[in-house]
């Protein structure tokens, strides 16, 4: 069990307040309409609508369970996350409603704790300005991850696809929709039809239509029916990203607009996707919008998230893709509770929270300003040229996403990128080191002008990443460890000036000494900045914007163990320096971490490891020792208590008499210009990513030691029942990014060949296309037919062209691009190159497109 579990969070939660309406809403607007462009707008106003936020589930499933499993106070657990939202500036609120746990067989609202709990979180919610959608209905049981445990509801009996059809079961949802807008919040005083911080309704979650168009209508009809007997006034949406070929059955049914999802990497990798996945998000194109412009449709997302990244950069990009798509409102899926942060148990195909994951929470935060400032349908065109749009701008090289006005500034990730304006910012949220703030934590930080010469300071603590988040996860093993910690922070604005006075506002209020010129010494909490000479009268108990100045809160630190992240390149070059980097999280800062080096031959060396950043460490073992052959070392933490001896943990020294892991880290050197391997089947397979295919994997080659991915595909093109008229495309792709392999290589435009080691399948050749991707998105290849037999298949990179590149892994919904083809063709550049693709299909005659065509890879290298 984390610690996390242990010790509730430790931090200052003050009284609420109503402050204000949210950004972007007006106070005299009360209710919102769709107007006859499809435009949501406030009434009487007739302001466009937009809105940005998250799913959130504490009052439900497994949050909810886990939160009785670790002693957790639920509504403790929601005050703290809604008051992290209200700094990233979230006004926006959605979730479906586990109705398994709220209604009965005959659809009867049951007024019980996860009930009472969601109409404390909603009203929470709205004392922070934020406003809600919400779906009803989820039809699923509460089980995951976990097995579903017994629940008393109709989507329980009857499941999802009964519930589309069973005249019982459509019963029990119209007299649940009718009681569950016309319950009263005991909080707000208000029921859901009528609380104008509800913007509208989705009458359920992903109902996955496979029945006739006239009964589909005829379905819709009566929940919305049922929906509107109430009295609601509300727009009512109905999800039209699955089984799209009834977009106007949908419309015809006399919905209000669509909602849609967006997984541009798909789901469920089981590990971290590596590589640049701006090509995947680069436009969000519905095949279908003429329907939905037809009927005057609104259009909103009810969940999205570049799944399995954990990278910043990618999110204001993907809110860009949404504006230009004409979608108003969005919220991502899903924020992890903190209590479960730690572990990242609730969907570990996702990872989103401001303690756990700062930098990601940042970028998130940034693609809500995008959706606050971008205009509706603006086409910036394609990656990368639209890499930077409006006041933002997004880096994959850089892991960065970025706003920069006269009066904001916004960044995840350490920029050179000076703001307009310094002297007249307001508001500051960033990570690391910036022309105005530099930040050695591995925290957020926030700086907000609070008045001439006034500013509050909001540091949160370290975050140290000690596992795969994206694996099996299990509340009995931390993915993520917090540590409290003093750092440096150097503050440049012109309205604080040098030596400017800095007082706590949490921990007990204490005076620091002055900024010595522009730096100062904090750890995490809040504080208060005065330029030198300027009084104020804020205190911790001042009430500004939707918080009070004192107000903060953040997990403990949690770390009690030992831990050395660090993945060393498989492969270097002789004669060169090699860079050793680590992750090291140990309890306190009494430590010293050194490198055991062992080059060829007998040459050892220890190297002490320099402290760049927070928790990151690096030695350089010189050129002399990196001989042809294999370079091994180990980092040894040393400490008042004793060594640490990784990557076994041991408590002795390698010279140790005793000393018995020899599992050190170990590297290959090899000459410079020898071959470069890109794939190996035996080592990468895990980390390819391909759709599913029946009978595909990794399998011995038969009378050898080797192993081989075989992909044997049967049809090329099969009909996708969510998008049954789609055209048709006739390929089978695969990716693996190699970025992490090569990285100890270099000089790869000296290459001229890309060999294949394989064989095709069938008995018979396969015409197989081979491609390079670069870091931008650049996509190169050639075909080469493959025989039977084993062997080296050979492609002259002088003789690759331009080819197109397929989005992988395969986005969700289905309707999305297959291909990505980026804004401008630029000449391949070797020494960019990140990924290899290899398509079944393209070269392949018309006539046999419809025959199996298989392939088996062993190896792919450059030489």
């Amino acid at each position: 069990m984390g610690t996390f579990a242990r010790s509730l969070m430790s931090g200052i939660i003050c009284v609420f307040l109503f402050l204000g309406p949210a950004p972007g809403f007006t106070q005299q607007d009360d209710h919102v309409s769709v107007d006859d462009q499809g435009i949501l707008r406030w009434n009487p106003s007739g302001d466009e609508v937009f809105g940005f936020g998250i799913n959130y589930t504490v009052p439900f499933a497994h949050a909810f369970r886990s939160a009785q499993k670790l002693g957790i106070d639920p509504e403790e657990a929601i005050r703290h996350d809604v008051y992290h939202f209200a700094r990233l500036g979230f006004d926006l609120y959605r979730v479906h409603v586990w109705d398994c746990e709220i209604s009965d067989t005959l659809g009867n609202l049951l007024e019980n704790e996860h009930l009472r709990l969601f109409d404390y979180m909603l009203h929470e919610m709205q004392e922070r300005g934020m406003r809600m959608v919400l779906t009803p209905i989820a039809f699923w049981g509460n089980g995951w991850p976990e097995r579903d445990f017994p629940t008393p509801g109709f989507s329980t009996r009857y499941g999802k696809d009964a519930c589309l059809v069973n005249e019982e079961a459509i019963k029990a949802q119209e007299k649940y929709l009718f009681q569950f807008l016309n319950h009263v919040n005991p909080y707000t005083g208000k029921a859901y039809k009528d609380d104008p911080e509800i913007l509208a309704f989705e009458i359920s979650n992903e109902p996955h239509h496979r029945d006739s168009a006239r009964h589909v209508k005829a379905y819709i009809q009566r929940l919305l029916g049922a929906m509107r007997n109430t009295g609601c006034e509300k727009p009512i949406f109905y999800n039209v990203s699955h089984s799209v070929h009834l977009a106007g059955t949908y419309f015809e049914s006399g919905i209000d607009g669509g909602t849609f999802q967006w997984y541009p990497t798909g789901l469920g990798a089981r590990e971290e996707i590596r590589g640049n996945v701006l090509p995947n998000v680069d436009n969000y194109d519905i095949p279908f919008d003429d329907v939905i412009r037809k009927h005057g449709g609104a259009k909103l997302v009810y969940e999205f998230d570049a799944a399995d990244v954990g990278k910043s950069y990618v999110y204001p990009a993907i809110a860009r893709s949404f504006r230009k798509a004409g979608i108003q409102i969005a919220t991502h899926f899903s924020w992890d509770p903190t209590f479960l942060a730690f572990a990242n148990t609730e969907y570990n195909t996702h990872y989103m929270n401001l303690a756990y994951t700062p930098q990601k929470a940042l970028g998130l935060m940034i693609a809500g300003e995008v959706f606050h400032r971008i205009p509706l349908c603006k086409d910036f065109g394609k990656y990368p040229e639209n890499a930077t749009f409006g006041p933002f701008r997004v880096s994959y090289e850089e892991d960065l996403a970025e706003m920069a006005t006269d009066s904001v500034f916004l960044y995840s990730n350490d920029t050179d990128t000076p703001p307009p304006d310094p002297g007249k910012l307001e508001r500051i949220a960033g990570f690391g080191h910036s022309p105005v703030v530099g930040y050695d934590g591995a925290g957020a930080y926030f700086l907000d002008r609070i008045e001439d010469g006034v500013w509050r300071l909001e540091v949160m603590p370290d975050a140290i990443q000690v596992a795969d988040p994206y694996g099996r996860n299990s509340l009995d093993r931390e993915v993520t460890e917090i540590k409290w910690a003093e750092w440096p922070m150097e503050i440049r604005l012109p309205d604080l000036g040098s030596g400017f006075n800095i007082k706590g506002l949490t921990g007990g209020g204490e005076d620091i000494p002055p900024a010595d010129q522009y730096r100062i010494l904090v750890k995490p909490g809040v504080y208060l900045l005065n330029r030198a000479g300027v009084e104020s009268n804020v205190s911790a108990t001042t009430p500004w914007k939707n918080i009070q100045l004192g107000e903060f809160t953040a997990p403990p630190a949690s770390i009690s163990d030992t831990h050395v992240m660090h993945d060393p390149a498989p492969e270097i070059e002789a004669g060169k320096d090699y860079l050793v980097e680590s992750v090291i999280a140990f309890p306190s800062d009494s430590m010293r971490a050194v490198v055991w080096a062992y080059g060829a031959g007998w040459a050892r060396k220890q190297i002490t490891m320099e402290r760049i950043r927070a928790c990151t460490y690096q030695a350089v073992i010189p050129s002399e020792m990196v001989r042809r052959g294999f370079l091994r070392y180990y980092i040894v933490i040393e400490t008042p208590e004793g060594v640490h001896t990784f990557p076994g943990n041991l408590d002795k020294i390698p010279s140790a008499w005793d000393f018995r892991d020899m599992g050190q880290y170990e590297i290959r050197v090899v000459d410079s210009g020898s071959p470069v391997c890109l794939f190996d089947a035996r080592r990468d397979n895990d980390e390819v990513h391909r759709p599913w295919l029946p009978g595909s994997g990794l399998y011995p080659v038969e009378g050898t030691l080797d192993d081989e991915l075989q992909m044997n595909v049967r049809e090329l093109f099969k009909v996708d029942p969510e998008n049954p008229n789609a055209a048709e495309i006739h390929d089978y792709s695969m990716k693996f990014c190699f970025q992490e392999r090569i990285k100890g290589r270099s000089g790869m435009s000296a290459f001229s060949e890309l060999v294949l080691n394989g064989r095709a399948l069938n008995d018979k050749p396969c015409t197989v296309q081979c491609a390079l991707i670069t870091k931008n998105g650049q996509c190169y290849g050639g075909i080469v037919e493959v025989l039977p037999e084993r062997g080296n298949y050979r492609l002259a990179l002088d003789q690759f062209k331009p080819v197109r590149m397929v989005t992988l892994p395969t986005p969700y919904p289905t309707f999305l691009p297959y291909y990505f083809e980026p804004g401008g063709i630029l000449p391949l550049n070797l020494d960019e190159i990140e990924s290899i693709q290899v398509s079944i299909g393209p070269g392949i005659p018309a006539s046999e497109l419809g025959q199996p065509q298989g392939i088996a890879i062993e190896s792919i290298w450059l030489e």
